[in-house]
C-alpha cells in the first residue's frame, strides 16, 4: 500500500492511502489520523490500511478523491529519529580520491552515519530555504526506509523485518558549512538543514521484485534546473543494506516505531573508456560531481545550487510509473514566496 499526509494547517498533516498509480487518495480517518500511530500499532492498524488500499485501487473506495502531491507533507512530518548512513562507498571514493586521501578500511565493514535533525522536515514540492548562497547548497538524492520496533542487538536480518515502509529522500547538504563543522570532530550539525520526502511511503511488497536483500533494485533519477544529471542504480552498488545499517544503530539501544533510515547519496562507479574514468549514469549530488572534476580536470567546474534552481528526485517503476511521486523544490533565500 502507499501512504501519504495531506496538509491539515496541523504539525503532523492528515494520513491518507494512496491509489498505486497515484491518481487518487482516501482519507484514513476511520482508522488513524497520523501516520506515526499507524506505526505504533502496526499489526491491527495496517491490515486495515491494507483493505483500504484494496478497495481504492479496485475503484470500490466510495470517498476517493484526486491526489495532490504539492498538498503533501512529508509521509512522517516530524520522527523520533532521522539517521542518515552512507551505505554507497563509491561516494566515500570519490570524495576522499578527489583529495589524494585513502579510504580506511573499518569503512567497508562498519557504515558510516550520522544523526540528523527530525523535528522539522519538509514536504516534497516545499521551497528550500537557505540563509545564504555562499553556503554552498546541495541536493542529495536517497532511498529511506521508516521502521517498526526493532530491539537492541537486532541482527541484520531482524532488522530487516522492522522495515515497515520505504521513500525517497532529498538530504540537503550546506557543503560549505561542512569542513569546519567537521574539524571540530563532532560531525554535521549546521550543515544539515531540513530533510525532504517523496509524497508517498510505500510499503516494501509494492516494489515487488526491485526489493531484495533490503536494496531497491531500481533507478533514482535526479534533474536539475530541468536537466536530469543523474540515473543512477540504487541496488548494485548499495555496499551495506538497510537490514545492515538499522542493525548498526540497534547495536548499543533499541530502534522505535517511527525512526527513519537514510541510505546516502545514491552513487555508481565510473567506467574506463579510453584511458579515462566516465560516469555515464550521472550524480546525486552536486558534491560528486565537483569530485569528478577534480579527478579528471584537477579542479572543480560545477557551482553549487543558487536561488531560484530545481530539484526533481523521482523512481520509476519497470512499467515506467512513478513509485513515489516526486520530490520538486526550489531554492529559496528566506521571505520568498510561491511553490517551484
Amino acid at each position: 500500500m502507499k501512504l501519504a499526509t495531506l496538509k491539515d494547517g496541523s504539525r503532523d498533516g492528515q494520513l491518507v492511502v494512496v491509489s498505486r498509480d497515484l491518481a487518487s487518495a482516501h482519507y484514513a480517518t476511520g482508522i488513524a489520523s497520523r501516520l506515526q500511530q499507524v506505526l505504533d500499532d502496526w499489526g491491527f492498524m495496517s491490515p486495515q490500511l491494507q483493505d483500504l488500499s484494496d478497495s481504492l485501487n479496485t475503484g470500490r473506495a466510495r470517498h476517493a478523491f484526486p491526489f495532490d502531491p504539492t498538498q503533501c507533507m512529508a509521509p512522517l512530518p516530524r520522527a523520533y529519529q532521522w539517521a542518515d548512513g552512507s551505505a554507497y562507498l563509491n561516494h566515500v571514493e570519490l570524495v576522499r580520491k578527489a583529495r589524494n586521501a585513502e579510504v580506511p578500511e573499518s569503512f567497508y565493514t562498519d557504515p558510516l552515519m550520522y544523526q540528523g535533525g527530525s523535528d522539522d522536515f519538509i514536504g516534497p514540492c516545499d521551497r528550500i530555504v537557505v540563509a545564504s548562497e555562499a553556503f554552498g547548497i546541495d541536493f542529495e538524492a536517497e532511498i529511506a526506509v521508516v521502521t517498526g520496533d526493532v530491539k537492541m542487538g537486532a541482527s541484520p536480518a531482524q532488522a530487516l523485518d522492522g522495515i515497515r515502509l520505504v521513500m525517497l529522500a532529498n538530504d540537503v547538504s550546506l557543503r560549505n558549512l561542512i569542513p569546519a563543522e567537521l574539524a571540530k570532530g563532532f560531525g554535521f550539525f549546521q550543515s544539515k538543514p531540513a530533510t525532504a520526502f517523496s509524497p508517498v511511503a510505500v510499503t516494501p511488497d509494492e516494489l515487488g521484485e526491485a526489493w531484495q536483500g533490503g536494496r531497491v533494485h531500481l533507478t533514482l533519477q535526479s534533474t536539475w534546473n530541468g536537466r536530469k544529471v543523474g540515473m543512477c542504480d540504487a541496488g548494485e552498488e548499495m555496499t551495506f543494506h538497510f537490514g545492515q545499517l538499522i542493525a548498526h544503530i540497534a547495536k548499543t539501544r533499541n530502534v522505535r516505531a517511527g525512526s527513519i533510515v537514510g541510505s546516502g547519496t545514491v552513487s555508481n562507479k565510473g567506467v574506463e573508456k579510453n584511458g579515462r574514468t566516465e560516469w555515464p549514469k550521472g550524480y546525486s549530488c552536486i558534491a560528486e560531481k565537483r569530485c569528478i572534476e577534480t579527478i579528471q580536470d584537477g579542479q572543480p567546474a560545477t557551482e553549487f545550487m543558487t536561488y531560484g534552481d530545481t530539484i526533481r528526485i523521482e523512481m520509476k517503476g519497470k512499467d515506467g510509473q512513478s513509485i513515489f511521486g516526486a520530490i520538486d523544490q526550489e531554492v529559496s533565500a528566506p521571505g520568498s514566496t510561491g511553490q517551484p
